[in-house]
């Protein structure tokens, strides 16, 4: 009888307790709205700005609706006008160029290497040619480029560095933390990033302007000052009436949400890199795939597993993640001519202007499977998992 795995990879751990509790009492008030508070209450999303500026080891903190909402934000705030153009990696996600895009700017997609970091030579090589002053680094599936050369090109040439670390929320590299190299950051706690709040996202910065900016964008009105981590008043006024407002903010339920399960997190990260440590043994024995190779500073958050199937070659691969999904093992591909699910390749974006070729990153995405590792799953699950994947692999091999 042919194995099956019945678990789903859609699964997330349930809200602890005591913040179901708590929204119950929140519901019951009728203050969902983070500026709706009773005489002398905090609200639920202040504190949360505050208590995740600490955890971050960050001045500034900004709560609202989502992390795409995170980085159309901070974008604007750190001075991005129209026609501007802003360098993005190339193996993304939608919502980095659509954010670019949605702010008016101009994306320049930028290769990457065979572990799916930004191309270093060819971000300077982009940088010079387009004379892009901004640079969106989106940290995919959790893979940190090397942030030592990053920073020194974006010092040399005068670019603002905006980490998009939707993956990288707990992670950290050479010992500073995802999120902390660049001008601000933008974080998302969407029901598949690493706190679950459904929808949500946070910007940190030390940027006073900036911070002050972005609170006034997110929608505050003249309601800053009701905000957790914010500059002082004199910064405000300087920027107050210079700002549009997108009406960005986060709810008090949802902050609530995210409040809860901050303090787990640093466990949660341990349990992920457990589950990550499994799959990647099983995995580094199958002939005909090739997992990235990770560096011994880089401390990752394993919440999702990559590799290559060069083995079995783009031809082959649609079969090959048939098969196993047949078996219940859900593997994205990202070497697909059309885009599927939350997965999507650079020239599916075809509302840019001037989509490039690309030929590093397209070989490299023709073979990149994805794997999702969810918390509910156990380490004897992560173990059949890595059996199966190995099974329909091999069976393939030389096709």
């Amino acid at each position: 009888m042919v194995q099956r795995f019945e678990k789903p990879f859609t699964q997330q751990e349930p809200i602890p307790e005591t913040a179901i509790e708590r929204a119950c009492e929140i519901l019951r008030s009728g203050r969902l709205h983070r500026y709706n508070v009773a005489n002398g209450e905090v609200s639920e999303a202040a504190l949360l700005e505050e208590e995740y500026a600490a955890w971050q080891g960050s001045q500034y903190c900004l709560a609202i609706t989502s992390g795409g909402q995170a980085l159309q934000i901070a974008l604007r705030a750190a001075g991005m006008t129209a026609g501007t153009k802003v360098l993005a990696n190339a193996y993304t996600l939608a919502p980095v160029p659509g954010a670019i895009h949605a702010a008016g700017g101009i994306p320049v997609l930028v290769e990457i290497d065979e572990n799916w970091h930004t191309d270093i030579d060819d971000l300077r090589a982009n940088a010079e040619a387009s004379g892009a002053r901004y640079f969106l680094l989106s940290h995919m599936r959790g893979h940190i480029a090397d942030m030592d050369a990053i920073v020194a090109i974006c010092d040399e040439l005068e670019i603002t560095l905006i980490e998009d670390c939707a993956h990288t929320m707990g992670a950290q590299w050479k010992g500073t933390r995802s999120g902390n190299f660049g001008r601000v950051a933008c974080f998302s706690t969407q029901t598949y990033k690493h706190i679950n709040s459904g929808e949500g996202g946070l910007l940190t910065t030390n940027d006073s302007e900036l911070a002050s900016r972005a609170v006034v964008i997110s929608g505050s009105y003249m309601n800053y000052a009701a905000h957790g981590a914010i500059p002082s008043e004199d910064v405000f006024q300087q920027t107050r009436l210079q700002s549009p407002n997108c009406s960005a903010r986060l709810d008090n339920l949802r902050a609530m949400l995210i409040r809860a399960q901050l303090p787990l997190l640093e466990d949660n990260v341990r349990r992920w890199n457990e589950r990550y440590s499994v799959l990647q043994s099983g995995l580094s024995s199958v002939t005909g795939l090739r997992l990235p190779d990770r560096q011994h500073h880089e401390e990752f958050v394993g919440s999702s597993i990559q590799f290559q199937a060069n083995g079995l070659g783009p031809h082959v691969i649609p079969e090959f993640v048939e098969a196993c999904a047949n078996r219940g093992v859900e593997i994205k591909w990202f070497g697909a001519d059309e885009p599927y699910g939350f997965t999507s390749r650079f020239d599916s974006w075809t509302y840019l202007d001037d989509i490039p070729q690309l030929p590093k990153t397209r070989e490299v995405l023709a073979t990149t499977c994805d794997l999702r590792i969810p918390l509910t799953f156990s380490k004897n699950d992560c173990q059949e998992i890595a059996a199966i994947i190995g099974e329909e692999c091999e069976r393939r091999i030389g096709s």
